[in-house]
């Protein structure tokens, strides 16, 4: 019961404000991002022992500078897809449209003709939030598949403005149920899986480098993938400047039980570490990506 209360006041005293900020225009939205960055990086300090030890951890090469100047790119950089997040609340098609845009969509409307399902792999970077303006270019039923919020009240906000351009969030724990589901169905469906990140240790089927740190890699996509026989995609995301972005889609494989367990993964994560070293600034170095670094048993290794 007190949870509960928690949870919906903080609701009450915090959703207003995200709802004034969706309704700003973007030059004032990025001038409030720039006040944000000297919140987030001098005053709370928001996870900054975590990005210098990831920066340094994989930038083994990189100067005491350098790394600063990689931390304040990472911290305006997350201000701005914070924002941005929020303000796709209120976004229109044609402003999602105009700021996020497809490449070469052709690589999916030539995998639609297979009639499989279809996984979409991408890391945490750049910005991923307003993907699902890809509705409108595409023939799948979209799907994100995502961690539940622990606040029952903004996870509902965050899965309402999800939808708005037909997409839907499904949690974790029910992306296999759910895919299992759909393949009965006639529906073409997409899935969005965003596993550059850390699984949890008794979790951890696989082992492998990843910016030349050994970690756990996760294989969720890749063994759904090759248990329902689903396509699978890359998503790659450049920030051309502020508020826009262009995205490319490089297929991976419409035949996933010819690939040996885990090379799919292993090639995804190259794919994002490519990502990474092009420009390193966008990536999310918040997340504790390399904690579980060192634990592997002898047989992972």
């Amino acid at each position: 019961m007190i949870n509960r209360f928690t949870n919906l006041f903080s609701f009450v005293m915090i959703y207003p404000m995200f709802w004034a900020v969706s309704r700003l225009n973007f030059n004032l939205l990025f001038k409030l991002s720039d006040f944000l960055f000297y919140i987030f990086y001098y005053i709370i300090r928001y996870r900054r022992k975590t990005v210098r030890h990831n920066l340094t951890l994989v930038f083994p090469k990189k100067s005491k500078n350098e790394i600063k100047s990689l931390e304040l790119k990472t911290y305006r950089n997350l201000t701005d897809v914070i924002l941005e997040s929020v303000k796709f609340i209120n976004m229109t098609e044609n402003e999602v449209k105009e700021r996020f845009q497809f490449k070469n969509i052709e690589v999916l409307k030539e995998l639609e003709k297979t009639n499989q399902d279809l996984i979409v792999m991408c890391g945490h970077y750049a910005s991923w939030e307003w993907v699902f303006i890809l509705d409108r270019f595409v023939k799948y039923d979209i799907y994100g598949v995502y961690k539940k919020l622990s606040n029952p009240y903004f996870d509902k906000v965050i899965k309402k403005s999800r939808s708005k351009f037909n997409g839907k969030l499904i949690s974790t724990k029910e992306a296999i149920p759910r895919i299992g589901k759909n393949t009965k169905s006639k529906d073409l469906c997409l899935y969005g899986f965003a596993s550059d990140q850390t699984p949890k240790l008794k979790r951890a089927f696989h082992w492998g480098k990843f910016m030349n740190v050994h970690v756990p890699i996760h294989t969720g996509a890749e063994m759904l993938a090759k248990k329902y026989n689903l396509a699978i995609a890359f998503l790659s995301v450049e920030k051309i400047k502020r508020g826009y972005y262009m995205t490319t889609f490089e297929k991976i494989t419409t035949t996933p039980r010819d690939y040996k367990d885990f090379e799919i993964s292993d090639l995804f994560i190259k794919k994002v570490e490519k990502q990474i070293i092009k420009a390193p600034e966008f990536y999310t170095w918040t997340h504790k990506r390399w904690k579980h670094k060192d634990k592997a048993t002898s047989k992972k290794l």
